[in-house]
């Protein structure tokens, strides 16, 4: 790499349901850094360049030319079949966006740039980051906060949590860690403090 263009860092943002990665994903923006939100990325897909392929493998979920995510949601939870199915399909074309968005931050000579990546380990997109921050809260906070959520039971928790890699593997993986139970501007504090080692 020539000497004249600055290293942009790619900090990759994961965190299990419920610990609060939303939330800090949205600190960011607020500081003004790029991110790039995988899950509205996958949600642009399920209205776009994912439709003819998942059409071919869940004829029933597409409705009015756009995937039905609950009709998929119904397709495979508890399907690990199906699932895999599924994620053979998407996990290649958020990749490619994933790398789309880092190369136009590069040119536009970014700094420091964020995925946020809920399966970052699991897809495998960790191998894209120079650090990783994961985010956590005790488990019990967690339990309570995605139990509040509409429509969320316990089995689809258990079934959600089974399908994602453990917080303590992930803390384990981790460069950052925030940790979420003490409010926002606690996180917020966290985050700057993170964001000076990074700028260093």
């Amino acid at each position: 790499m020539s000497g004249t263009s600055p290293k942009m860092t790619v900090l990759g943002l994961t965190g299990s349901i419920g610990m609060g990665k939303s939330t800090t994903a949205q600190l960011f923006r607020d500081a003004g850094i790029a991110l790039f939100d995988a899950d509205a990325a996958v949600h642009m897909l399920y209205r776009g360049a994912a439709v003819p392929h998942i059409q071919k493998r869940f004829p029933d979920v597409i409705v009015h030319g756009v995937v039905d995510r609950a009709e998929l949601a119904q397709a495979v939870i508890g399907n690990t079949e199906a699932m895999a199915d599924l994620e053979r399909i998407i996990h290649p074309l958020v990749r490619n966006a994933e790398l789309d968005f880092i190369e136009s931050q590069r040119e536009a000579g970014s700094k420091l740039i964020v995925l946020d990546i809920p399966l970052l380990f699991e897809s495998g997109a960790d191998t894209l980051c120079d650090k990783v921050l994961v985010v956590t809260a005790p488990e019990k906070i967690q339990r309570d906060r995605v139990l509040a959520r509409p429509g969320m039971t316990p089995d689809k928790f258990e079934d959600l949590l089974g399908r994602q890699m453990s917080d303590a593997e992930k803390r384990a993986k981790a460069d950052f860690i925030i940790v979420t139970d003490k409010g926002i501007e606690d996180a917020r504090q966290q985050l700057s403090k993170i964001l000076q080692k990074l700028n260093a």
